[in-house]
């Protein structure tokens, strides 16, 4: 029977040899994003939600995410100025956090990850000329992260590294962080559309943005089509007829 560490490897193998293959298509900043944050998801195991955060000039912000536990905790740090994914951003040296409740290095943030239900993380640089970013992995159960996640996640980091470098065939820091507006104009307007369907459902935070995912893959369009559509016209759009043609993005 196969271990634990084999499958991880061989899923990892499967998902980064995926997103090898979108990089050779025309896509957009935000949509390569997604698709590494998304992979490193749902190949690791346990219950885990991922980001990449960036710092254009000196403001932090997060471009993808993959639930609100990361969006939450990303920006917990970015009001403190300081944290685990500022500082692999920052210094290009990974960062574990095997337990919140007894982590020392961080006092004033650890509590805060604790009560939103994060007890293990993993933040890594994403080794880049010009430009500080980094994948951050947040587990709800301490002690998530072993030799095979470690390295496992080191290849999405890569991943994300090699999409950022080479998008487009832009070739300095400046356009590249020009391409990662375009992926935070993204996040602002996703972040308005879960406000109206918290508003009018009553929903949290992380419960609009699963009703958005699922919008998207029924109307197999991006998420982010799918926001613009909710904000501009205050309606979610039906899901493509099975066989037809998805809606014009």
């Amino acid at each position: 029977m196969p271990s634990p560490g084999n499958h991880v490897h061989v899923e990892t193998d499967r998902a980064v040899q995926s997103l090898d293959a979108l990089m050779l298509r025309e896509h957009s900043m935000d949509t390569l994003l997604q698709a590494v944050v998304d992979a490193t998801t749902s190949t690791l195991p346990g219950h885990v939600d991922t980001s990449i955060s960036v710092l254009i000039g000196s403001r932090p912000a997060t471009a993808v995410y993959t639930g609100q536990l990361a969006l939450d905790l990303d920006e917990s740090q970015y009001e403190r100025g300081h944290g685990p994914c500022l500082h692999a951003a920052t210094t290009g040296e990974l960062v574990e956090i095997t337990d919140a409740r007894t982590e020392t290095r961080w006092p004033d943030y650890t509590p805060r990850a604790v009560g939103r239900g994060s007890l293990s993380s993993l933040s890594l640089p994403l080794p880049m000329e010009g430009l500080h970013a980094g994948l951050n992995i947040y587990a709800t159960g301490a002690d998530a992260f072993d030799d095979v996640t470690r390295t496992a996640a080191r290849e999405f980091a890569q991943s994300a590294a090699v999409a950022i470098s080479n998008m487009h065939d832009y070739q300095t820091a400046r356009d590249i962080a020009g391409n990662l507006e375009v992926a935070l104009q993204s996040r602002a307007v996703i972040d308005q559309a879960k406000g109206i369907l918290m508003e009018r459902h009553k929903l949290t935070a992380d419960q609009a943005f699963q009703l958005l995912a699922h919008a998207s893959q029924a109307a197999n369009v991006k998420l982010r089509t799918i926001a613009e559509h909710l904000v501009r016209t205050g309606e979610l759009p039906p899901p493509t007829r099975r066989g037809g043609a998805a809606p014009d993005e």
